[in-house]
């Protein structure tokens, strides 16, 4: 995989284009970059100029310096590793990038003298003073805590290895009402299909397109989910009303290998148009929120909770590993907000 990337000025703006022949994995690691839109008129991605984006797509910073020797070596070395417990493709660029960030900032010092004073004075003198994210902040300290784990002799203690507090950000969640508007509004059955099925089954984008005619069970009215986020199969329920509607589809579309297939037959639909299609069926329903698909999922998990699903199921569908990520429902449902009387009210 390659690409080039330049700095670029787009609307009166310093943004940083990156171009690439069209690449699933290339596509799904820059959408991970905050900022990151695409642009018809540049034929490419553009992201925000930032000193991280620049070391990221490898674009010369005044700070900007290679790691040691000593580093780039470790740096693969971690690849590796991670590779042969078979960590996702996506993730072994996120911590070897976020790694590579750390060594170049210690480029002149020996791997085995780093210090937990020194991550301190990372996190200070880089992450802060160049206003980078708190959750930029949190894949650094995830990749150093699994590096250091990988290695021997060395002063870090890694359970010292702080994390930044993490920002309380509510998942935005769309009405019962919105939902309806956004499902009818379109009247091709294949855009209205994709994103019933992605409402009414929790899925995240990438779990729709991966879907394979063989993994819809008409007999036990429910969907299989094969690696799914984590590498983790998953059972969903499947309702009565979108099995009826997958028929109606496969009689018009009848897909080859994937549900639904892109203009190529026997390809995955392009996550970009599946996108396009949400917005179209935005502005058709006149919502002007920025709606994203995953909006649908977090609205599926916010309504299965405000009419009495158990927490503990909704996890199951979501495939959350932790509770705790489920538990975030719980602060958005009004179902409880809608019985306390305001005092207002009474005066």
């Amino acid at each position: 995989m390659s690409w080039n990337a330049k700095i670029i000025t787009h609307k009166k703006e310093k943004r940083i284009a990156v171009y690439f022949e069209k690449n699933q994995e290339l596509i799904t690691r820059i959408k991970t970059v905050a900022g990151s839109r695409w642009s018809q008129s540049l034929v490419a991605w553009h992201i925000p100029d930032t000193e991280e984006n620049r070391i990221r797509f490898k674009i010369p910073a005044l700070t900007y310096s290679f790691p040691s020797p000593e580093g780039i070596a470790q740096i693969e070395k971690l690849k590796q590793w991670m590779r042969s417990k078979r960590y996702s493709q996506s993730t072994v660029v996120t911590y070897s990038e976020a790694l590579k960030c750390f060594l170049v900032f210690y480029n002149q010092k020996p791997i085995a003298e780093i210090t937990n004073e020194d991550v301190i004075v990372y996190n200070n003198e880089y992450i802060l003073k160049n206003n980078l994210s708190a959750s930029y902040q949190n894949q650094i300290t995830n990749a150093l805590k699994l590096y250091f784990k990988t290695i021997q002799n060395t002063k870090i203690e890694i359970d010292k290895i702080h994390r930044p507090k993490r920002a309380k950000v509510l998942p935005n969640v769309l009405s019962k009402e919105e939902i309806k508007l956004i499902l009818n509004a379109h009247s091709n059955i294949k855009h209205k299909m994709m994103l019933s099925l992605i409402y009414s089954c929790g899925l995240r984008c990438g779990e729709l397109l991966a879907l394979r005619p063989v993994h819809i069970d008409a007999n036990r009215n429910i969907v299989l989910l094969k690696n799914a986020k984590g590498q983790k199969d998953r059972i969903v329920p499947l309702s009565l009303k979108i099995l009826e509607m997958l028929r109606e589809y496969y009689k018009v579309y009848r897909p080859i290998s994937y549900l639904f297939e892109g203009q190529i037959k026997g390809q995955p639909y392009d996550d970009r148009s599946l996108q396009q299609v949400l917005k179209q069926a935005l502005q058709k329903a006149g919502i002007t929120k920025p709606a994203t698909l995953h909006w649908l999922r977090h609205s599926y998990a916010t309504h299965l909770l405000e009419s009495g699903t158990d927490l503990r199921y909704i996890q199951e569908l979501l495939g959350h590993s932790s509770s705790k990520t489920t538990e975030i429902y719980t602060h958005v449902s009004t179902k409880s907000l809608q019985q306390i009387k305001s005092p207002f009210d009474d005066l």
